[in-house]
């Protein structure tokens, strides 16, 4: 197999960004408008410029095994965790899949919620065409009810930063009950925003993510610093 090779400046880029690696998991902190598995765009994608990575680094002549257990979306930032071994690869999927990997998001938001912390539950129904979720009807066809929890941490000049453990996993299901609870997060214009961010991203980022290691079993936290576009947010001010 062989990979293109990184120049110098993207090779250090792509090594500040990894969180975490082991023989066989890799955490990586994602940037906005970054794809974690290639799609209809045919642009690279990030499991693909890890591989190129890896095989640089480590001087591979052969091909790099990176699966992906979950994703984020385009425009969303944050931690994402990538399988080194086929035998973490089962077991991750399963992990994600039944809700045994905790994570925790930071939200940038136009507005604050009623309370401070609390619960929102809503039911969702997505439609595909326009690759969006709604809040509807209890019961409505096709709906699925969604769940998370969520702590004010404070403000900046002018937004609300918001923490979110989700509780269920649905399509855009932060974008969606946040918007629906008065909280348009910055820059997703698909949910409300009034105008994009420079970047294309939404100010929505995977903080935190605690785990069993699918192969040692130890308990494993990791944080990434949410993007440096984040401004105001190393200083903020109380509620």
């Amino acid at each position: 197999m062989v990979y293109r090779r990184l120049d110098p400046v993207e090779f250090e880029d792509i090594s500040l960004r990894i969180l975490h690696e082991d023989n066989h998991i890799l955490v990586f902190n994602k940037a906005p408008g970054e794809i974690v598995q290639g799609d209809k765009t045919g642009d690279e994608c990030l499991a693909e410029t890890l591989k190129a990575y890896i095989a640089q680094r480590d001087s591979k002549p052969g091909g790099v095994f990176l699966g992906i257990p979950h994703r984020l979306d385009r425009p969303v930032s944050g931690i994402v965790v990538f399988a080194k071994t086929s035998k973490a690869l089962s077991r991750l999927s399963e992990m994600f899949r039944s809700g045994n990997i905790h994570k925790t998001y930071w939200a940038l938001c136009l507005g604050k919620p009623e309370k401070e912390s609390g619960e929102l539950v809503d039911w969702l129904a997505r439609n595909e065409r326009l690759n969006k979720s709604f809040v509807t009807k209890p019961g409505a066809p096709g709906a699925k009810e969604a769940r998370l929890r969520y702590k004010l941490l404070g403000r900046t000049e002018r937004y609300f930063l918001i923490a979110v453990e989700l509780l269920t996993g649905r399509h855009h299901q932060i974008r969606c009950q946040l918007s629906a609870a008065g909280c348009v997060i910055k820059g997703d214009l698909k949910y409300g925003a009034p105008r994009s961010n420079p970047d294309g991203g939404i100010c929505l980022h995977s903080r935190e993510i605690r785990l069993s290691h699918p192969v040692s079993k130890a308990d494993i936290a990791i944080t990434a610093p949410a993007p440096s576009t984040w401004k105001g947010i190393s200083s903020l001010k109380s509620v």
